[in-house]
């Protein structure tokens, strides 16, 4: 535990009253003692009152001269300073004053050399590293381009890197985040053993591994020349292992039953063949005959059957991936014409599942074939659902293509496709034709094309820009896992800021979670694009007064999960992290008794600033917030997520100063943080 600085500004003030009233009853009671005894008049006996009076009326004018000359300057400079260690940055917002204030012009100067000092410390840092900065976004953009999957993990399976695919891939899993462990995100016995067993000149080795459903094809190597780093690559074969499994397995177990009944219909037929034609061989001719019908009915079956199998074969096809309609026109577009819009879809868009690039070639090949039946001008694009089909319609103001032009297109070879298929082979992976039909008005035609359909049904998500903070080579350097956490440093923590938004303030009658929101903060790095946001079905109206302070209406939680399902996805989120909240009494009590332990260690700013601070009025999120210069963006304050990034920031901020004063570990912290308690901090009881 540190020293106390100064003592609190409410102690400092009760003291002094408390001296100058005793000081001045004190007087009082010796002046009312001598004026009894001496029986003294006029101006002797106010002389002797005044003179009795002048102690305590000393002590207080004193007492008043010094909080606004000295302690309250004092206040503003250990405020001050403490918002230059926080942030070096930081404007000077209070300039010395009272019997300090001839230190105001050494304070800027030191203030104005410090800033210099850094200003050259990171122009020479820059100007050093501009050509491995360049080199490093080149990789970093390269990384985030690539559609492969991959991570990087440190010798103790914690991810360090990963890349913009891999973040699509793994989309909604709460295992993927720099500096978990890859355990988290791919749980399989067999990749644990995998990954100990790695030879060290980088071969690679494959496995499957279940992930949400699905099973992944994971390829994993050693970086050679590395502390023992691992690339891992994923790649989805659920589709691959289905058809092996099932369509393609179910179509080898139909061929010896489809041999046997084309044998027994060869059999009986030779037989019937060389039977000759009298009276005593007709009930024979008869049985021969029933088994030739009954063979072939079961053959045709079989043939129905496989017939089947194959479409659905190729409707699973590997090669036959989802496409949004809207995408689909504006490639044909662009494949078209690109300098004229030529196709206009219309109608509902949707999703259907085609291989993109020979489509794209085949309508591209049909309008050149068809130019002189189809009109210049343009098209309409529109797509229509039924069942398991999705009708891809190609629509012109005139009348049909002829079958006979069809027919002659279906034989045209594609010489811009690997192998140059013809279009009937193009039609035959997918498992379908097009034909040219009039609409019921006789003034429209379409070319139809049926196409599998998927069951999304959403838009895809618009692509968000690449994610700031995708790798952290650093994490390498971090402890392991496994060691004590009590005597991990504090820069070394792997935390998890969280708040919550509530019904109300009383959590023990019946007020519960509305929103909760989480970032994390790895090796000393706020991720802000890490984040955990969700609203909570509350299962009761919010009350308007909540509403006005945090904004959250009965709309916003509509539909929303109940808590219990929340607090487990923030549980996965939280992983092995320490938890920090502003106030987390109130914080840890919204959370707490819903059967989802959270029994990790849990930090509270509001109590390291206490600590660290204790002479200081105003230790709230916003008085803080204004003291190291921290800043909520428009609309987040009140916010779970917007009050919880701003927490982590502030964490950011206490650090170095928690760094000077010798508190490095995180059981000091704790001491520190145990030691400012107060039970009227807990304002949620």
């Amino acid at each position: 535990m540190t020293p106390k600085s100064l003592p609190k500004r409410q102690r400092l003030i009760g003291m002094w009253l408390l001296l100058s009233g005793v000081s001045l009853l004190g007087g009082a009671l010796f002046a009312a003692w001598l004026d009894s005894q001496l029986a003294l008049s006029g101006v002797a006996r106010a002389a002797l009152w005044l003179g009795s009076f002048s102690g305590g009326i000393t002590l207080f004018l004193m007492g008043l001269l010094l909080e606004r000359m000295l302690f309250t300057p004092l206040r503003h400079l250990q405020a001050q300073l403490a918002r230059w260690v926080a942030n070096p940055d930081a404007q000077d917002e209070n300039t010395p004053e009272g019997w300090l204030k001839g230190l105001g012009p050494d304070l800027r100067r030191v203030s104005q050399s410090w800033r210099a000092d850094r200003a050259r410390l990171a122009t020479a840092h820059a100007e050093g590293a501009r050509s491995a900065s360049r080199i490093r976004q080149e990789l970093e953009t390269l990384l985030q381009v690539l559609e492969t999957p991959l991570l990087l993990c440190d010798r103790h399976r914690r991810v360090m890197l990963f890349n913009q695919a891999a973040e699509d891939f793994f989309a909604g899993n709460t295992g993927l985040g720099l500096g978990k462990r890859l355990d988290a995100l791919l749980p399989a016995a067999s990749l644990e053993q995998a990954l100990a067993q790695l030879p060290e000149d980088g071969s690679p080795r494959e496995m499957l591994a279940p992930c949400d459903q699905r099973w992944l094809k994971v390829v994993i190597r050693r970086v050679p020349g590395s502390e023992k780093e691992t690339l891992v690559t994923c790649s989805d074969t659920t589709t691959a292992w289905n058809n092996e499994m099932g369509v393609r397995a179910e179509l080898n177990h139909l061929l010896p039953p489809l041999r046997q009944h084309s044998a027994s219909l060869s059999s009986a037929a030779d037989a019937l063949t060389q039977l000759p034609e009298s009276q005593s061989e007709h009930s024979l001719r008869t049985r021969l005959e029933q088994v030739i019908h009954e063979e072939s009915s079961a053959l045709n079956r079989q043939v129905a059957h496989i017939g089947t199998l194959l479409d659905d074969l190729q409707y699973h096809g590997e090669r036959l991936r989802p496409i949004w309609s809207n995408d689909f026109w504006q490639s044909l577009d662009e494949r078209l014409d690109p300098a004229h819009r030529l196709i206009t879809p219309i109608g509902v868009p949707a999703w259907f599942k085609g291989d993109a690039p020979a489509l794209i070639e085949l309508f591209s090949s049909l309008v050149s074939h068809l130019s002189s039946h189809l009109p210049s001008s343009g098209f309409e694009g529109e797509i229509t659902l039924n069942h398991k089909r999705a009708y891809v319609d190609l629509m012109w103001q005139g009348a049909p293509v002829p079958e006979s032009e069809l027919g002659v297109w279906r034989g045209q070879q594609l010489s811009s496709l690997p192998l140059a298929p013809t279009v009937a082979d193009i039609l035959r992976q997918h498992a379908t034709d097009i034909w040219s039909v009039a609409d019921t008005d006789k003034r429209y035609a379409r070319l139809r094309l049926p196409l599998p359909t998927i069951a999304q049904i959403q838009a895809p998500r618009e692509s968000a820009p690449p994610r700031p903070e995708f790798h952290d080579f650093g994490i390498a350097q971090l402890p392991a896992p496994d060691e004590a956490l009590a005597s991990r440093a504090l820069r070394c923590l792997d935390i998890v800021a969280f708040d919550t938004e509530t019904t109300g303030l009383e959590l023990r009658r019946g007020d519960t979670v509305i929103s909760l929101g989480a970032c994390r903060i790895v090796n000393g790095r706020l991720l802000a694009s890490d984040a955990f946001d969700h609203f909570v079905d509350p299962q009761r109206p919010i009350p308007a007064a909540s509403t006005v302070i945090h904004g959250i209406t009965d709309a916003d939680v509509a539909g929303a999960a109940p808590l219990k399902t929340v607090l487990g996805l923030f549980h996965d989120y939280v992983d092995n992290a320490v938890l920090l909240a502003h106030n987390a009494a109130f914080d840890m009590l919204a959370i707490s008794g819903h059967g989802i332990p959270f029994d990790m260690p849990v930090l509270d700013t509001l109590l390291i600033s206490k600590a660290l601070d204790e002479a200081l009025d105003g230790h709230d999120l916003d008085t803080l917030a204004k003291r190291y210069d921290l800043h909520f963006p428009p609309g987040t304050r009140h916010t779970a997520l917007g009050d919880a990034r701003v927490t982590a920031e502030l964490w950011l901020a206490l650090l170095p100063r928690l760094e000077a004063r010798g508190i490095d570990t995180l059981e000091e912290l704790l001491a520190l943080q145990a030691n400012a308690f107060d039970k009227e901090d807990a304002s949620a009881s």
